[in-house]
Order: structure tokens, then sequence, then C-alpha cells
């Protein structure tokens, strides 16, 4: 019952197996106790019944009240157990869910993230995640629990009478197998809801992201109406899902509630036929009080669990999905970067075709072409940040795709023109660049990426929160500490990409003169479109189409007069554009 098949259908961990099987244990343990209950009541009216009818004595008053208090004790404490088992054990399963799925994530290729939009993640961390916690801790142990239990009473009333006990429970099974016919149609709302919900989430995070250009095109009434509308098209999907599903989980509940007219009509005539007593047939009444009770919150449950699927689904999607991997040492004779008649594709779209070249340990390789041309592309291949599709890369004679992506990323820095920061202060922002570094190290490394002079003038220093992403710095500022950062991490191997593009001729110049700090002496692959930056290169790599057009060192191609020289010559006429 809780195999494999059990724990992927319910995206369960080895541990949530082991809980839900605790779950189902403890809550057979309660219904039965309960039905112990139940014989405990039939025994005093059987008692009160003889004496009314037969004259008989009545039984004495302490049997029933030890059993009574002996029921009460054993009641608590299995309910107590059962509470533990299922919620109690569930909060733990809920963070190691999300522990084990963010795990996951961060070994995945970005190619998968480049498939996925923020939002649907966010959505399968949080709300699928939730929504199955509601499954694990009300659903599966309830649910199973009451399978078992209730099988256990089935055999029980089929000894008593098998007539009687047909009459009583054939409700049950019909009930099931309705809801249970209905699961497609539940699937189907679930994910649309699903879709509803992630397009909401789109559509806010878009509305924030995007809030400055949308007020300077005084667009916000067309936004807002937009995203009323999402809001609106995710609750009319969820009443239409609900409410489907609540038809037939109700007319489940009118199904197996006919039982006890079934069980009355049938019992009336045994008694006028003379074939059982009245005392068979209110026990049988008293049974179908406690059998119908689990399965009244089961009905709803099973209909949850339906819809529950497509989180699980959603789940699983990302455990299955396979990682980036290869052996933790990394240990190469050297650090020179060779491309091997490399190909990579997005999607079946190919960007990519048989590039080679070599960067070199000890200089500077420029990596120049238009845009499309495939530039970012060769840089995020290198560090395998994306496995290619064809081809070898090498980092001092050993082939990347055999690396584990962490051992090989210790020896890489990377700066890009885009900075990710995060809304901490500026010292642990560099830190990030080495975890452990101390404080000294850090200092220096700011100093030496020109991060002191305007570090002095926050009102904290180095100690001062600088927003989500960097908010409270400009794009110099946020820039200089994405290169302490590599300047404190210290690697052989430095990629930047685009680094200087987006600043001003100040940023610029103080950016440049961190860069020369940390490029000494390592291979560095450079990304850029301004061709004065690279006209100190050691080796020039031109792309066009996703090939490599032209290589050499930049004398050489200029020479050559090919498409290196024709960019340095319209960057040279565009320098003198002018406004009039």
């Amino acid at each position: 019952m809780f195999g494999k098949k059990f724990q992927m259908k319910y995206a369960l961990t080895d541990q949530g197996v082991k809980n839900a099987q605790k779950g189902a244990f403890w809550t057979v343990l309660v219904n039965l106790i309960v039905m112990a209950g139940v014989s405990v009541l039939y025994l005093l009216m059987s008692g009160f019944m003889g004496t009314l009818t037969n004259g008989q004595a009545l039984p004495g008053i302490w049997l029933p009240v030890w059993l009574t208090v002996l029921f009460v004790m054993l009641s608590f404490l299995t309910h107590l157990q059962q509470y533990k088992a299922t919620y109690g054990l569930v909060y733990g399963e809920v963070k190691t869910t999300r522990l084990r799925l963010a795990e996951r994530l961060r070994k995945l290729p970005l190619g998968y993230f480049g498939k996925r939009d923020l939002a649907d993640l966010t959505e399968t961390l949080m709300g699928d995640v939730n929504r199955m916690e509601h499954v694990w801790s009300h659903v599966l142990g309830y649910l199973y629990g009451a399978y078992i239990s209730t099988a256990i009473v089935a055999v029980c009333l089929l000894a008593y009478d098998w007539r009687l006990a047909i009459a009583c429970l054939w409700g049950v099974p019909v009930a099931f197998a309705l809801l249970f016919g209905s699961r497609r149609l539940a699937a189907r709302a679930s994910e649309r809801t699903k879709k509803a919900a992630v397009r909401v989430s789109d559509g806010i995070q878009e509305a924030l992201e995007n809030v400055r250009e949308i007020r300077a095109t005084n667009q916000e009434e067309r936004y807002l109406a937009g995203l009323n509308q999402k809001i609106d098209e995710h609750e009319r999907t969820m009443i239409k899902g609900e409410l489907s599903m609540g038809i037939f989980v109700n007319a489940a509940s009118v199904i197996m509630r006919l039982g006890v007219a079934t069980t009355v009509l049938v019992g009336a005539n045994r008694i006028l036929s003379g074939q059982i007593d009245f005392m068979l047939l209110f026990l049988f009444l008293l049974v179908i009080t406690r059998v119908y009770a689990p399965f009244d919150q089961s009905l709803a449950l099973i209909a949850e669990m339906f819809v529950s699927q497509v989180s699980a689904d959603r789940m699983n999607e990302i455990y299955d999905t396979p990682t980036a991997e290869g052996p933790a040492v990394f240990a190469p004779k050297g650090h020179d970067i060779v491309f091997d008649r490399v190909d990579f594709a997005y999607d079946q779209k190919k960007v990519l075709h048989s590039v080679s070249f070599t960067a070199r340990e000890g200089e500077v390789t420029a990596l120049v072409g238009p845009s499309g041309s495939g530039k970012s592309t060769c840089a995020r291949l290198a560090a395998r940040l994306w496995d290619v599709t064809g081809g070898t890369i090498r980092v001092g004679g050993v082939d990347i795709s055999t690396v584990d992506p962490e051992a090989l990323l210790c020896d890489y820095s990377m700066v890009f023109q885009d900075v990710v920061l995060f809304d901490d202060t500026v010292m642990e922002n560099i830190r990030l660049g080495r975890r452990g570094a101390t404080d000294a190290e850090v200092l220096a490394a700011a100093r030496a990426a020109n991060c002191e002079e305007f570090v002095r003038r926050l009102p904290k220093g180095y100690d001062t929160p600088i927003g989500e992403n960097g908010a409270r710095l400009s794009g110099g500022e946020r820039q200089r500490i994405s290169i302490a950062r590599a300047l404190l991490k210290d690697a052989p191997i430095v990629l930047l990409d685009e680094a200087t593009a987006s600043l001003d001729v100040e940023n610029e110049t103080k950016i440049q003169e961190a860069l020369s700090r940390l490029l000494a002496g390592k291979t560095v692959l450079v990304i850029a479109h301004r061709m004065r930056t690279v006209e100190a290169a050691d080796k020039i790599v031109v792309l066009a189409g996703g090939r490599v057009a032209e290589a050499g060192a930049p004398s050489e191609l200029l020479e050559q007069g090919g498409l290196f020289r024709r960019m340095v010559e319209l960057q040279r006429q565009s320098a003198g554009w002018k406004l009039g």
C-alpha cells in the first residue's frame, strides 16, 4: 500500500511515507476504539432491555463505569498519538520537502530555468507544497486508516448478519466509485486553476518590476485593468472547479447515507419475520453512525486528493529533471579554456555551430560580434552553467562536463553587466565571494575595487543594508561590489560579460582600474560590444551567426579588414554623432 508508486503519487520523502504509515495505523486504532465504545453502549442497552422485557436484574453499575473510564483513557491516548502522527510529523515533512526542492533546483542546469518562469517555480515551492501539506496531514492517514478500519468492521458485521451488513455498507463503495469516476474532471479543473494562479503571480510580479515604466508612460489604469481581469479569471476558475467537485461530493454523501434507510427497511422486515430481534437492528444502527463518520470527512478529502495530484506532478517534474553532475574533484593542469567544435541549442534552436578557440592562461581573450552571435552563451558554457549539446569544452585538459559544477565553479569568478545583490549589508554582499573571509580581507578587496569612496557616504559604512538587489546603490556602485566579490574569491579564471557597458565615463574608469587588479595573471574571457574595451586584449574571437568568423590579435584582425575592422570603424563613426 505504501510503496514507491504511493511515494511518487503524493510527492513524499522516504520519511513522509513512514509518517503516512504511522498516521494510518493510529487512525485505525482510533476508529476501532470508537467502535468498542459503541459495543459498550450496546451491552448497556441489552441489559436494560432484558430488565424491561424479561425482568432480569440490572448488571452491576461498576462494570459499565470502568469500561467507560477505560474507553475515555484509550480514546484520549490514541487521538493524541493520531494527532502527532498526522499533523505533528507533517510539519517537518513540509520543511524537508521545501529544502529538497531548493537543493534540487540548485543542482539543475541553467537551461531548465530558461523554460520555467520565476512565478511558476515560486508557485511550486510555496503554493503546491502548501496544498500537499494539507493532503499529507488531513487526507492520507485519515483516508487509508478509514479504509482499513471499515474493512475490519465490515468483516465483523458480515459475521453477525450478512444481509444487514450489505444493507448497511452498500452505499460506501458506490459513493467512492462515483468520486473516483470524477477524478479526471477534478484534475482538469485543478490544472486550469493552477494556470490562472500563475498568470496572476506573473501579472503582479511584472507590475512591481516595471512600476517606473508604467507610471512614466501613464499606463497605470491599463495595467491594473489587466491585472483585475486575471484575478477575476482565477476566481471564476476556482469557483467552477469547487462547484463541480462539490456536486460529486454531496451526491456521494447522499448515496452513502441511503444505507441508513436500507438498513431500517431490511432490519424491520427481518424482525417481522422473526429472524432477528430488535437489539441486533439497534446494534447495526449504532455502527452505521460510526462507520459513516470517517467517510463523511474522507469524501471531501478524496476530492482534495484528486485536485492535489496536479501539485504532486509539478513537484515530481522538478525531482525527475536530470541534474548537472560529476566528480567533486577538479584538478586541471593549468587553466587554458579550450572550445573544441562546440554546438549548443535552446529548445531545438541551434545557436552555436562547431565553435573552436582557446583562451590561454595569463591572457585576455575577448569575444566580440553582433547581438545574438553567441558571445554570452560561450561564457556560460565555459562555466558549465549550461551543458553543450555537441563537442567538448576543456579546462586544463579536463572535460568540464565530467566535473561537478560546484567543484568547477570554485575556479571561476564572474562579473556580469546585470549584478545580483542581496538585501544585506555591503560587507556581507562582498563576503559572498568567499565565505569565511575575515573582515580585513573583505575590506582589502573592497578598497582594491574602489568601493571605499561610496561606502564612506553610507550611514553605517560597510554595515549599511543596501536593499533588495542593491536598490539603494547606483549601477556603478553595484558593479564595484561585484568586482570586490571576484577579487575576494581570487579564482584563476575570470569571466566578464559587458561589465562596463551601461556605466558613465567616470564610473567606467574606476571600474577598469579595479578590473586591472582582478585580471592580473588570470585566464580571462571578456565579452564586450565597445571595441575600445578590448583593444588591449591578447586575443580576439569574432563570432557571427553562432560561428567563429575571425580570431587573432587585435592588430592582425585590423590588418585583415574583416568583420572586426568593420565593427571598429562603425563605432568610431558613431562616436562622432551629435544632436542637431
